[in-house]
């Protein structure tokens, strides 16, 4: 069964409520100011059954001093009853409501006049007309038109088969998305604590589910559903629920109005929104850069800077890009429509619609960014996040928010990522790059890995930290070894320790530096264990700018072992000296560094650390006492 809402929209006195009870049984107007004036001031809800379907109603004021009230109410709308009151036909909330419907993107329309019985067939005429022309630059141009009243029951039949055929024609909201509750009504029952009111725009809440109530940052847990005044386990989208919340923090003075009820933890809240923008055509208004302006979205209304990113003025009629900083936080997401008001007085100006709910700050828009954006907020899902690919460059996009940066459901982003992936996009520990840069980013690690070859011909790999530090300083961290892994995997490249190389690649000296090699190894042949330190070497060795890459050469090539920093010996005559110890010393204990001098002929400064690196390797073994060779020569 689908489940939708019905909401009300029109001019004060024009017989909403009335309609509203008429339909359902309900009277919306629940407050006792509202029966003092006859005046619809917050929000109102009923049922409207319509044989198998049941449609949530929300009663909407008329006044222009409730407009916030309207607007929180008309958000998340799938249909809506412009009421008008056949005896004065279009009035100036007729024409705001119109406006706000519009802009917030509520589908479809349908005109309902009421108090009929009071005017003649002429005059219904003169009404419809003037009506149908209001509607002819809108969406709902040709919508469908009924005559009601509430005292002789004229035409509620047909409305309410207009209603039927128009659920029909809509699609069902999805309910495999993210969770999100705009909270419109908070009060307290005795017995169960705080309960919160909403309607459920997209996903589904359960009943013991843990959830986040945002901007204040709350935990809290839903101890009862209530959909229409029934208890319910599962709440679906397009349903109006209750939820009783249970936790220290859900109360009345950090949960209120404006407050989102959300269950994913990658919603977050915004300071910042990117908004494209169109003000309403024939207002004198414009706005101005740094202008202060009221932005409404969901059930929130925050006061806001307006920094243009396109020009310097939008005028009426007009439309452009703005970065909305925000003096109170809010929560939103990409493709989420908002409506503007001006500080004061308070005056419908237009809306926009979200592209990115969290933004880097921006001065300007560049039309790469600009067409990036419209992507963002038009293109398919695949579209989409190419665009904001493109946009986040080396940084990527992390996938476990891309429903919220995106706007996409779930299911359908992450299909788009797969779709991106097969297009040589590139994932790694949910980060998601675009082909691009992936491409880019494999180009500078090949190059890197080429030229330290050709520079430093006798390192056997490239070290990943050099890698690594080939990438823009900003990339994010994940993408070069996501690049590296990828090459070694299509035999590109070859891993060799810690570091990477071409496949197949032989360090390979130079005739002048096999020379160097060949004195390398004659002084160390020489000289034993007791073999100089690098910097007393001969001068034209221990100078040449080659020494250490020599050197590490012939480590790599298991020739030389490096005992501590500077010092080597030729691995033949340190293999020799450890038989040697095990030999003279093997299951003695308590043995100071003189003991050794007989297997060590070595100089004090040579002699501690050759002991210190045996320690390593567990030949020797230090205690407070001394040492212990526990390995006898076999």
């Amino acid at each position: 069964m689908k489940q939708l809402i019905l909401g009300t929209a029109g001019h004060i006195d024009h017989g909403k409520t009335a309609l509203v009870h008429a339909l359902t049984g309900t009277d919306t107007d629940r407050l006792k100011e509202e029966k003092r004036r006859g005046i619809t001031i917050e929000l109102g809800f009923a049922e409207l059954a319509l044989g198998t379907q049941r449609l949530g109603v929300v009663d909407v004021p008329g006044h222009e001093g409730f407009i916030r009230s309207m607007v929180a109410g008309a958000t998340g709308m799938d249909l809506v009853l412009l009421i008008i009151a056949a005896d004065e036909g279009v009035m100036p909330q007729t024409r705001e409501h119109l406006i706000i419907l519009e802009l917030l993107g509520v589908p479809e329309l349908i005109v309902t006049f009421t108090k009929s019985d009071l005017v003649d067939e002429e005059w219904r005429e003169l009404v419809r007309s003037d009506v149908e022309e209001i509607l002819a630059d809108t969406p709902y141009a040709g919508a469908r038109m009924v005559f009601t009243s509430v005292i002789n029951g004229e035409g509620l039949d047909g409305l309410k088969a207009e209603l039927c055929d128009t659920v029909k024609r809509l699609g069902q909201r999805n309910d495999d998305d993210l969770a999100r509750l705009p909270l419109d009504r908070v009060f307290t029952i005795q017995g169960t604590g705080t309960v919160v009111t909403g309607t459920l725009w997209t996903g589904t809440l359960r009943r013991g589910a843990q959830v986040r109530l945002l901007p204040n940052e709350f935990e809290s847990r839903i101890r009862k559903l209530q959909v229409h005044g029934g208890d319910v386990e599962i709440a679906t989208p397009g349903n109006r629920i209750a939820v009783a919340l249970s936790g220290a923090s859900s109360n009345r003075q950090t949960v209120t109005r404006g407050t989102t009820l959300v269950s994913d933890p990658n919603w977050n809240s915004s300071w910042m929104l990117t908004v494209h923008v169109q003000l309403i055509q024939g207002i004198n208004c414009s706005i101005k850069h740094n202008q202060r302006i009221r932005v409404h979205i969901g059930t929130s209304e925050v006061m806001a800077r307006c920094a243009l990113l396109t020009k310097q003025k939008i005028s009426s009629g007009s439309q452009g890009w703005v970065q909305l900083r925000l003096e109170e936080p809010v929560v939103a997401r990409a493709r989420d429509r908002i409506i503007l008001r001006t500080y004061s007085p308070m005056i419908t100006i237009g809306g926009g619609v979200i592209a990115e709910p969290q933004p880097v700050k921006r001065k300007v828009l560049d039309d790469s960014v600009r067409a990036a954006l419209e992507n963002v907020l038009e293109g398919e899902p695949v579209v989409a996040v190419k665009a904001l690919l493109s946009i986040a460059s080396w940084y990527g996009i992390d996938t476990k928010a891309l429903p919220v940066t995106s706007g996409l459901p779930p299911g359908v982003a992450q299909d788009a990522v797969a779709r991106v992936q097969d297009d040589g996009g590139l994932l790694t520990s949910g980060q998601l790059f675009s082909r691009e840069i992936a491409l880019e980013a494999e180009r500078l690690i090949l190059r890197t890995v080429h030229q330290g070859h050709i520079e430093k011909p006798l390192l056997s790999a490239i070290p990943l930290t050099v890698l690594r530090s080939s990438l823009p300083t900003w990339a994010a961290p994940e993408i070069a070894d996501a690049v590296i892994d990828k090459l070694t995997k299509d035999g590109v490249l070859e891993r060799q320790g810690s570091g990477v190389k071409d496949q197949g690649y032989q360090s390979r000296p130079s005739p002048r530096q096999e020379q160097l090699i060949a004195e390398l190894r004659d002084i160390y042949t020489r000289m034993g264990l007791a073999t100089p330190l690098v910097g007393e070497l001969p001068p034209h060795l221990a100078h040449d700018p080659d020494i250490w890459g020599l050197l590490k050469f012939l480590e790599e090539k298991e020739d030389f072992v490096v005992i501590a920093d500077g010092y080597y010996v030729l691995k033949s005559e340190f293999e020799a000296a450890i038989e040697r110890v095990c030999d003279l010393l093997g299951g003695q204990v308590n043995l100071g560094p003189s003991a050794f001098r007989e297997a060590l002929p070595l100089s004090r400064k040579q002699l501690i650390p050759m002991l210190n690196y045996l320690d390593g390797l567990g030949i020797t073994v230090r205690h407070d006492g001394g040492r212990e060779v526990p390995f006898p020569k076999s």
